[in-house]
């Protein structure tokens, strides 16, 4: 009960499993901190021994909650309430959006000019490849989204170049209702097809070669037809 823990689900709501497997009941008096306000996690952890709820799906790992004592957990949202309700802490706040908000638009612009570089499409096509950059941009950017336009383990113009990959697989492909047999290493190899298929549409714009309508990524990207009364 003394030892801060990682772990994972038990069979149980009162029960958790370490890594090496032992299964441990929740001790008396505790209670599952659920996540979604750092500030009080942060603090929790500080404070005592806790066992934080951790479980892998896929590749990604997803955190449950942590499990403390409740006198604690009661104790820092007391401290905190008073602390929050201070008119400096809404200024702080307020400071914190603003500088968040600035960041983001600045990565925003800078991504999909990183984008626009990745594709060097041909000046016939430069249309289409503003429409393109922001298609991306728009979805791969959102703070949250967990795309790879979010991950800082690689620069920026590998992000775009992948960001791209990514939204025509399932824009300019039929990826989405593939049916895909669940063999090991078989998604990848999928993808890796539809990847060069993509890059290699994409070369054709960048060499100006004429385009016709059936194109799928010219397609996606058409502006939508106004109705005229």
């Amino acid at each position: 009960m003394d030892q801060t823990r990682i772990v994972s689900p038990g069979p149980d709501s009162r029960s958790v499993r370490t890594t090496t497997g032992e299964v441990l009941p929740i001790p008396e008096g505790w209670i599952l901190l659920p996540p979604g306000d750092p500030a009080l996690t942060r603090r929790a952890k500080a404070s005592g021994p806790t066992w934080t709820v951790q479980q892998k799906r896929g590749r990604k790992v997803f955190s449950l909650g942590v499990w403390v004592a409740e006198s604690i957990v009661q104790q820092l949202q007391s401290e905190l309430a008073i602390e929050r309700a201070k008119p400096q802490y809404a200024r702080k706040r307020a400071a914190d959006a603003k500088r968040r908000d600035e960041a983001q638009t600045e990565y925003v612009e800078t991504f999909q000019q990183s984008v626009l570089r990745f594709l060097a499409f041909a000046p016939p096509h430069a249309e289409i490849a503003d429409r393109l950059a922001q298609a991306v941009t728009a979805h791969a950017t959102p703070v949250g989204s967990g795309t790879v336009a979010r991950t800082q383990r690689i620069p920026v113009e590998e992000r775009a170049e992948a960001a791209v990959i990514a939204w025509m697989r399932h824009q300019t492909t039929a990826y989405d209702n593939m049916p895909i047999p669940r063999v090991k290493g078989k998604r990848r190899e999928v993808r890796r097809m539809l990847a060069r298929r993509s890059k290699e549409l994409l070369d054709r714009y960048r060499r100006g070669e004429a385009i016709d309508a059936m194109c799928p990524l010219m397609r996606v990207l058409q502006p939508p037809t106004r109705l005229t009364l």
